[in-house]
């Protein structure tokens, strides 16, 4: 029965049965040692060389390169005192090994996986990622990644929240990013759209009488190329009913401190509550709307959460029309409420929207929503809207909120963001398991990829060949 190898500090004495991966091979003379790793942690393997029919596991084991993956059974015993490691928990102990199966030969890696990776070209590693997710620091981003949203889960779940998972495939509709279009191969002509975020069906879901609901949600835009952003991301989704923007803001600081507290006890939160900054206020103070306000920018383990909120509703595009600044379902602050219905004093209407901010980065944003259809539906005409226009993008949601929709809120931290941050990664790509390039390209698996024209044949689509591909 095979053991972990962060359970062999308790097996002194003991003989045991590993499987993993070769890490390193050290010759001592005549002494061959191993560094053996799985899943829980390195633990070092000796090979001593013997007579008999043992004499074949030294022989073995002079075979052995880096990352071959191995079977062995030997005794656990303490290290010599000279010979303890302090750095990793089985330091202190080692296996001396009796039998070993070899399970997989490897070639040699393109790259050392025994370091941290950093010093490593990101393109070579996002290429070879199965490798590059074997190195430490990477295994124990993934970990802590999970860490984090078992702990989500668990806490959200204890306070009546439930989970619901909101489909992948959905409509077109314009929510500030393009969306990227599925044809379908039934409907010719005809295209879905994966969703941007969550937004209709987590306020659908509020219609629905469900008032608490959450979702580790996966998001989809079609942005440009702007450095640390990813095609496809990860966010905690959440909406409740019969809330203000206080018990959102609420909820939130309690679950962050919560995370923090439990998983990264060696972090220091600057101030609790969190500090509330006014977009106005941060515009003129910081120069931004995510601003940094570490006491200390030089502490990797200092954490300055701050809310911006009173952000205005509307701004206008380069066409010197109105848009929103955050998204259309927003509600205006309740003081700006008629300004709305009469659409007056449009550039001065401030919305009930609420951004976290975290060492210099938006990690999260929501509002309290518009649940009344007279309401966004005055918001979409502030935005020139045609009533045609209206009732084929958001007719579905319009129409239920006339089967008594409840007063509504919600907000959505960024889970890869606030990962990075927490891990003190440079970027999100450090704690995806797969990501894409900056330029939205999947190295590994070659993607985006040319279709045969089977396919497209049956989805109807001719593509026009463009004299300047990218790729």
């Amino acid at each position: 029965m095979r053991n972990i190898i962060s359970e062999l500090p308790d097996k002194i004495g003991e003989e045991v049965e590993l499987k993993g991966w070769v890490h390193i091979r050290r010759d001592h003379g005549k002494l061959i040692f191993i560094d053996l790793r799985d899943r829980s942690g390195i633990v070092q393997l000796v090979f001593v060389p013997q007579k008999g029919e043992n004499g074949g596991v030294h022989a073995k084991a002079e075979e052995l390169r880096s990352e071959w993956v191995i079977s062995v059974k030997g005794t656990v015993s303490e290290r010599p005192a000279s010979m303890v490691n302090s750095d990793i928990p089985t330091g202190g102990i080692e296996v001396q090994v009796s039998e070993i199966e070899i399970l997989n030969e490897s070639e040699t890696p393109p790259f050392p996986i025994d370091a941290d990776g950093k010093d490593i070209n990101e393109e070579s590693r996002m290429q070879y990622r199965y490798l590059d997710l074997r190195r430490e620091r990477m295994a124990n981003n993934i970990r802590k990644r999970y860490a984090v949203t078992k702990y989500i889960r668990d806490f959200l779940g204890a306070r009546d929240f439930i989970e619901i998972e909101t489909p992948i495939l959905t409509k077109s509709t314009p929510e500030g990013a393009r969306d990227y279009l599925v044809p379908s191969r039934l409907y010719n002509g005809k295209f879905y759209a994966l969703p941007q975020a969550p937004q209709q069906y987590k306020q659908l879901l509020m219609v629905a009488g469900i008032e608490r609901y959450f979702q580790i949600a996966r998001c989809f835009r079609d942005e440009d190329t702007r450095g640390d952003r990813q095609p496809e991301f990860t966010q905690l989704d959440l909406e409740m009913s019969f809330v203000d923007r206080e018990d959102v803001m609420s909820l939130t600081e309690e679950l962050i401190i919560d995370i923090v507290g439990k998983l990264y006890p060696e972090k220091r939160i600057q101030e609790r509550p969190f500090p509330r900054i006014a977009y106005k206020e941060a515009m003129e103070k910081y120069g931004t709307d995510r601003p940094d306000i570490r006491e200390n920018k030089e502490d990797s383990n200092l954490l300055a959460f701050c809310w911006v909120v009173d952000f205005p509703f509307f701004e206008k595009t380069d066409e010197g029309k109105w848009t929103f600044t955050h998204n259309p379902f927003s509600s205006p602050r309740k003081d700006f409420m008629d300004d709305l219905m009469q659409k007056r004093n449009i550039e001065n209407i401030i919305t009930d929207q609420y951004d976290i901010v975290l060492n210099g980065y938006e990690v999260g944003g929501g509002s309290i929503r518009n649940h009344k259809p007279e309401a966004l539906k005055k918001v979409l005409e502030i935005m020139d809207y045609s009533e045609e226009k209206i009732q084929e993008n958001f007719g579905h949601i319009l129409e239920a909120f006339k089967f008594g929709a409840p007063p509504h809120g919600g907000i959505a931290p960024g889970l890869d963001r606030l990962v990075m941050i927490l891990q003190n990664e440079p970027n999100i790509r450090e704690v995806i398991g797969f990501p894409k390039t900056g330029d939205g390209r999947d190295l590994m698996m070659n993607a985006p990829a040319e279709v045969g024209p089977k396919q497209l044949n049956e989805l109807g689509i001719e593509i026009k060949k463009e004299k300047n591909k990218k790729f």
